[in-house]
C-alpha cells in the first residue's frame, strides 16, 4: 500500500520552536483557599517602595523586549487575583504590577509539538498577483504538559500552486480577555481581543477557560459565507480540561476579536465536528464522529445546539478498519462535497483519505479512495506518536488541492494534487 501516485509531497516544514513564547497565568499550589497565594501577596506588600521599583524595573528589562504589552498583562493578572489574595486596602501601581508578575510565568507554547493543520482563504486578498491566493494556517501548538493552543502562520498559493510562508512576526502575544467573568464556569464562553498592528502569526489562542484549562486542541478552521452574503470564519475544535473534552466554536470576522463558545447536543460529546462552509436548504451542517468511529452528518437551526446525527461513511478498507473521520471542512466542488478524511490501520497507522459526498443531499456517498492519498512514508514514521499523518483542512485553489499536514504528532509540512485525478481515484 502506497501513497497516491498524484500526489506531490512539498519541500515545506514547519517544526516546533521552542524560543516562541507567552506569558501564561501561574498558579501557586493547588490549596483550596489560596493561602499561598496570599503569602506570596504578602511579601510583595511587605517591601518598600525603592524595593518594588527596582524589582519591576529587573523583570521589565528581562521580559519586555520579547514580549508585547508586559505591563498590560501583569495589571490584569493582578485584577485576577486581587480577590483571593485577601488585601485590606486597593493595590495600585507599581506595587500591582509586581503582585500580578508573581502569578505569571513565560510558557514555550510551540516547545513540543506543532502539528494537526488547518487551511483557509485570508479576509486580505489585496496586492496579489494574478491567480494567486492569500491563506491563514491554524496550527495546534504544545508545550510544556502536553497544553495545547492555537497558532497561526500566512501565505500565498501562486497560480501555479506553489505555496510560500511569511516570515513570521518576531514575539507571539495572547489576546486580551475582554471580559474575564465569561471565563469562571464551564458551562461560559469567552471574549477575547488583539488589538492591530501585530501579525497573525504572533496571535496564540492560548486555554483560559476551566473547560479549556489542559488545551485547546485540532481547530479545523473555515470560512463560512452565509445566505445573506455575510462572510464569517469558524473553527471546531476540542476542549480539554484534563477531566474531560467537549467541543466549542471559534468565531471571528477578522483575526483580530475572537468568540469561543461551547458546542451542545448530543454531537458535541467526541471529537472531530466539521462545519460544512455554507448552509444547506437553509440549515448549518456538520460532520462529526459522533461514536469514535464512523462520519456522521447532522444538521442544525442553531450553530450551537447539535442533534444526533446519521452515520454516512463507515470502515470499508482495511487501512480504515479502526476508525473513519474527517480531516476539516467538506469543500465544495461541481461534483460533490469533498471530504478529506483520516483512517486508522493495524498498528494503529494513520493514513489520509477522501471521499465525495452528493451536493444537495450530503447524506448520500458518491465515491471513496480505495486506498490511501498519504500514508506515512520512511521519513515520517517516527515521532511523538509514530505511524501518524492527520490534518484538520485543506484549500481549493482551481482545480488544485493544498494540502497542510501533521507528522507523527510532531511537525507540519504540505502536499498538493490535482482535484480532477483525485475525483477519477475514487469508486
Amino acid at each position: 500500500m502506497t501513497n497516491a501516485a498524484f500526489v506531490e509531497r512539498l519541500q515545506i516544514v514547519l517544526r516546533p520552536d521552542p524560543s516562541r513564547v507567552v506569558i501564561r497565568p501561574y498558579v501557586p499550589g493547588a490549596d483550596g483557599d489560596h493561602a499561598r497565594a496570599k503569602r506570596i501577596a504578602g511579601r510583595v506588600m511587605g517591601l518598600g517602595d525603592a524595593a518594588i521599583t527596582e524589582e519591576l524595573s529587573d523583570l521589565m528589562r528581562d521580559f519586555a523586549g520579547h514580549h508585547a504589552e508586559v505591563e498590560a498583562v501583569f495589571a490584569q493578572r493582578y485584577a485576577e487575583v486581587q480577590g483571593v489574595i485577601g488585601n485590606d486596602a486597593p493595590v495600585v501601581g507599581e506595587r500591582a504590577l509586581l503582585i500580578g508578575a508573581y502569578f505569571c510565568q513565560e510558557y514555550g507554547y510551540e516547545a513540543a509539538a506543532l502539528f494537526n493543520p488547518s487551511i483557509a482563504p485570508h479576509p486580505d486578498q489585496t496586492g496579489l498577483s494574478a491567480g494567486a491566493v492569500r491563506f491563514i494556517l491554524s496550527l495546534r501548538a504544545v508545550g510544556e504538559g502536553h497544553v495545547s493552543s492555537i497558532a497561526f502562520r500566512t501565505g500565498i498559493c501562486d497560480l501555479s500552486g506553489d505555496i510560500s510562508l511569511d516570515p513570521q512576526g518576531p514575539r507571539a502575544i495572547v489576546p486580551r480577555i475582554e471580559d474575564a467573568a465569561l471565563g469562571g464556569s464551564r458551562a461560559a464562553g469567552v471574549r477575547m481581543r488583539c488589538e492591530n498592528g501585530y501579525a497573525l502569526s504572533e496571535i496564540v489562542i492560548f486555554p483560559s477557560t476551566p473547560s479549556q484549562r489542559n488545551g485547546i486542541e485540532d481547530l479545523r478552521l473555515v470560512r463560512f459565507a452565509d445566505d445573506d452574503g455575510t462572510i464569517t470564519w469558524f473553527g471546531t475544535y476540542t476542549a480539554y480540561s484534563g477531566d474531560g473534552i467537549r467541543q466549542e466554536l471559534l468565531r471571528t470576522g477578522d483575526f483580530c476579536a475572537f468568540a469561543l463558545d461551547p458546542i451542545r447536543g448530543p454531537s458535541a460529546a467526541s471529537k472531530g465536528m466539521a462545519l460544512f462552509p455554507r448552509r444547506i436548504d437553509g440549515r448549518y451542517a456538520m460532520l462529526g464522529r459522533e461514536d469514535n468511529e464512523t462520519i456522521s452528518l447532522s444538521f442544525s437551526n442553531d450553530l450551537y445546539e447539535w442533534p444526533t446525527g446519521t452515520t454516512i461513511v463507515e470502515p470499508h478498507w482495511p487501512w480504515e478498519f479502526v476508525q473513519i473521520g474527517n480531516c476539516g471542512s467538506p469543500i465544495e466542488l461541481d461534483e460533490g462535497w469533498l471530504v478529506l478524511t483520516h483512517g486508522v490501520g493495524a498498528m494503529r497507522n494513520y493514513a489520509l483519505g477522501a471521499c465525495l459526498l452528493d451536493r444537495d443531499d450530503p447524506s448520500k456517498l458518491l465515491g471513496r479512495m480505495t486506498l490511501p492519498l498519504v500514508r506515512p512514508d520512511a521519513t515520517e514514521r517516527k515521532g511523538y506518536v509514530p505511524n501518524v499523518v492527520y490534518s484538520c483542512g485543506a484549500l481549493l485553489h482551481g482545480r488544485t488541492l493544498v494540502l497542510p499536514y501533521a507528522v507523527a504528532d510532531s511537525f507540519t509540512t504540505f502536499a498538493r494534487m490535482p482535484v480532477d485525478r483525485l475525483i477519477d481515484a475514487m469508486r
